[in-house]
């Protein structure tokens, strides 16, 4: 069945949701945030996203925010494409004044931790918010071990939809599964997007060693595995322990490990582990990326500030974590990137 859907925020991931939708055979409207003007004016103008290497498919409409309300017209759903730092402008720009019946699929990823270092999804944010306003919503989203520049070169991409309507999430499901975009689906929000954000910290972490290597023996030495290996098996180990108190399930913990395999593999997180590694100050490693979106930086300093809340509270012993706190050590107290490695070692003998 045709659908008609509404993005809106044409970064990358959301534009990147164009393609699979329209090849599917639906109606696609992107709509650009007031961020998003020139991006918008070069769709239209080429039909192609300034930061893609392929044209979108011919028929997709584009619209510049102030006529979003026209675009999620006669819409099936509406796809949220905004990153991390537009959660309240999306809660109070758009889902606002949305119709609450229209179904809305989030891509945004990442956890807000809360006073007593419980760490919530933007959707339970979002539903929160809402409620304030007298507006009763749920917000589905995606998750799994998926890039833009991936999608848009249609490389095979396993996704899962999440939310609490099981119909809404299999109708979209139905509305954007390829042959080379698949959809699994769960009610498991919290544990799959807890997972999915958690990535983003941990993958910080692991790329600190390819910068180590650059540091130690020069960027000519190449990649190196054993020690990204070493600080993968830590980062799996402390995000299992974290989605365990999540509450998440094994398809959503397992999803996530996928999705910290990519986020490693390339991208902005990647980018700036490696200069903290090489040697970089917090503030010399903004500079040379300025310009790019980094959540990772807000979910390692939300997360590390709920495990230390839980520790205070007696939930959780720090010593189980010692990736995470050195991450935040080194992005707000200047530490070295060196990894304390002994404390990734154990010992189960009797």
């Amino acid at each position: 069945m045709k659908r008609t859907i509404t993005i809106i925020g044409s970064g990358m991931m959301g534009s990147a949701l164009a393609f699979p939708a329209f090849e599917n055979g639906n109606e696609v409207r992107l709509v650009g945030t007031p961020l998003d003007k020139e991006i918008i004016e070069e769709c239209k103008r080429s039909g192609k996203h300034p930061k893609f290497d392929r044209p979108f498919p011919k028929g997709v409409e584009y619209f510049q925010f102030e006529d979003w309300q026209e675009a999620v017209k006669g819409a099936d759903f509406v796809i949220g494409g905004v990153s991390s730092f537009g959660v309240d402008w999306f809660l109070n720009e758009v889902l606002a004044y949305l119709d609450p019946a229209m179904p809305v699929l989030s891509v945004t990823k990442g956890l807000i931790n809360l006073e007593d270092g419980t760490l919530i999804s933007y959707p339970a944010y979002w539903k929160t918010e809402l409620l304030k306003k007298g507006i009763r919503r749920e917000v589905n989203a995606i998750g799994g071990p998926c890039t833009s520049y991936e999608l848009v070169f249609h490389d095979q991409t396993e996704v899962a939809f999440c939310g609490k309507d099981t119909a809404a999430i299999k109708m979209m499901k139905e509305a954007m599964q390829t042959s080379y975009y698949h959809i699994s689906t769960t009610n498991d929000v919290i544990g799959l997007e807890s997972a999915v954000a958690l990535k983003n910290a941990y993958a910080l972490g692991i790329a600190l060693t390819i910068g180590l290597v650059n540091r130690q023996h020069g960027a000519e030495a190449g990649l190196h595995y054993n020690s990204q290996a070493g600080a993968f098996y830590q980062a799996t180990k402390e995000m299992t322990k974290l989605l365990r108190l999540q509450g998440a399930d094994e398809d959503s913990t397992v999803l996530g490990i996928g999705d910290l395999y990519v986020t490693v593999y390339g991208g902005r997180t990647r980018k700036i582990g490696i200069l903290l590694g090489e040697g970089k100050t917090y503030e010399e490693a903004l500079d040379i990326l300025a310009g790019v979106t980094l959540e990772s930086l807000v979910v390692a300093r939300r997360v590390a500030k709920a495990i230390y809340r839980k520790a205070e509270l007696g939930m959780v012993d720090l010593t189980d974590f010692p990736l995470m706190t050195h991450v935040n050590d080194v992005l707000d107290h200047g530490k070295d990137a060196e990894l304390p490695w002994d404390s990734f070692t154990f010992d189960n003998t009797k």
